[in-house]
């Protein structure tokens, strides 16, 4: 006789409900067991994520760091690893109380939850399948990875112990604010409707914007516009490296942002990925039109801006939409690159046209794609979806959503910048950028007193193009130069360095 496949017959063991909600922590660990409100399953698939998001991190370290000059490469692998470290301790100082509060306002959360208090068993505010423990930590890995996103923009110029001190206000002035009226139920973003699965505004968008700002604040690099500064990553294989630990790690960035293990979680998955590959293929594809080149960091600048562009509508989306988030953010990134001349702006990694930029198009791809059936496949979440569902005013709540969060996160870096520099006219120390002659050295130098390679840089300087190419027949040296990390210029120069082991 065959075994009754009923699911009501089937020996699960149901859930208890919550049911001490007049308890701050959830209940007494010492007289209750304080698992049985949750699903083991859901657990071990966010504390997984959250190691995926960590991943993330130093993905963002070899990824910038490839991009810059050999140099200044360790700094930005520093900066990235010690976001983690700076950002970790501000979400349990007040970080995670200022966003994700139970007492939150429409702006921002109250601090309640200051050092973590109370934070264990009672149901998150994200979602009521995990505990406050689980969600805090897993948010907290988002806080820190935007502000490594963001301080790339320090690259080759900026100084360490400024950087360090702007990671944390920044984190609580900036961040916070619009992490919490995006994601937190009370904030004004998700009670007037704006859609954003996994961090269009609060990270991409929000980093992408402060890049820009610390780029002006800072100034142009030495040599900016000269065939000084015309260079190519120095190593592609550490772009390579950085794009695999944040493709690999936004798995748990956008599935993970399901906050359970269902339906929902396995599509996010599902469009983040194509959404990658496309961006790829699209971003080469575009620079070969150009060029009759198959560029490895042009598809490695597509990965990324595939990924960006998916971010905010993972949990909204079908899969054929994910195709169209692909080629949008493929080819509105690409172009993007091209801003920084238009806006006389030294971002040397590309970060506003990859994260604000790319984190835009995600933003209103949603408005368009997002989907009530994608939604509800988590089995609890209903939408009114995008303008496939005929919601029309969707489009306007994306919009305002992503201008208020930019404008909000240039503006504020422009202040907190300024006033760390204007301390630095009074304390040396806090002066945002290096001197002219810390800059000829290389911040790995002058900051770290490390190197990213096995060999001290003793001198740098500008070749000719006849010497170059005098080099290029005797040593075979194969480095021209890019203005651009994402263009080729085969007729710029390059700088000649002496090494010793």
């Amino acid at each position: 006789m065959a075994e009754s496949t009923d699911p009501t017959t089937l020996p699960y063991i149901p859930l208890e409900p919550y049911n001490n909600g007049s308890i701050p922590t959830g209940g007494d660990s010492l007289h209750y067991n304080l698992n049985v409100f949750y699903n083991s399953g859901d657990i071990a698939w966010m504390i997984t994520s959250t190691a995926l998001v960590l991943l993330m991190i130093p993905g963002v370290g070899f990824f910038y760091s490839g991009l810059a000059r050999r140099k200044s490469a360790l700094s930005l692998l520093w900066l990235s690893v010690m976001a983690t470290a700076v950002i970790s301790f501000q979400w349990f100082f007040w970080g995670y109380s200022l966003t994700f509060s139970h007492k939150a306002g429409k702006f921002i959360g109250a601090l309640d939850n200051f050092g973590f208090k109370n934070v264990l068993a009672q149901p998150s505010v994200g979602s009521p399948r995990i505990p406050d423990l689980l969600f805090a930590v897993y948010q907290g890995m988002f806080a820190a990875i935007t502000v490594a996103l963001a301080v790339g923009a320090v690259a080759e110029r900026g100084r360490m112990l400024p950087c360090i001190i702007y990671m944390f206000v920044w984190s609580t002035i900036i961040y916070d604010p619009i992490a919490c009226w995006t994601w937190n139920p009370q904030g004004w973003v998700f009670k007037m409707g704006g859609l954003d699965f996994a961090g269009g505004t609060p990270v991409h968008i929000s980093s992408g914007s402060a890049a820009l700002a610390y780029s002006y604040m800072l100034g142009k690099r030495r040599g900016h516009g000269t065939q000084e500064l015309n260079y190519r990553p120095h190593n592609v294989t550490h772009i390579v490296i950085g794009t695999v630990f944040l493709w690999v790690g936004w798995f748990g960035f956008n599935a993970g942002s399901a906050l359970s293990a269902n339906l929902r979680a396995i599509m996010a998955a599902v469009v983040t990925n194509l959404a990658a590959c496309v961006g790829g293929i699209t971003w080469c594809l575009v620079d070969y039109r150009l060029e009759r080149k198959w560029s490895t960091v042009g598809f490695c600048s597509g990965v990324i801006a595939g990924l960006v562009a998916i971010t905010p509508g993972s949990g909204f989306v079908p899969p054929w939409a994910a195709v169209v988030f692909g080629v949008c953010g493929g080819i509105a990134c690409n172009y993007a690159t091209k801003l920084k001349y238009f806006l006389r702006c030294d971002d040397a990694l590309d970060i506003f046209a990859v994260h604000a930029v790319g984190g835009f198009v995600g933003n209103i791809c949603t408005g368009f794609f997002a989907a009530d059936y994608i939604a509800h496949l988590d089995g609890f979440t209903v939408i009114d979806g995008g303008w496939v569902n005929r919601h029309w005013i969707q489009m306007g709540y994306q919009l305002a959503d992503s201008v208020t969060g930019g404008v909000y996160s240039f503006a504020g870096t422009c202040i907190i910048l300024g006033c760390l520099d204007g301390l630095g006219k009074f304390f040396p120390v806090l002066k945002l950028r290096a001197t002219e002659e810390e800059e000829i050295l290389g911040i790995d130098d002058v900051e770290i007193g490390e190197f990213a390679y096995d060999y001290v840089e003793l001198t740098r300087e500008v070749k000719t193009t006849d010497d170059e190419d005098e080099s290029s027949r005797t040593s075979g040296d194969h480095h021209h130069g890019m203005m651009d990390p994402h263009e080729k210029n085969h007729d710029s120069v390059d700088s000649a360095a002496v090494f010793v082991p």
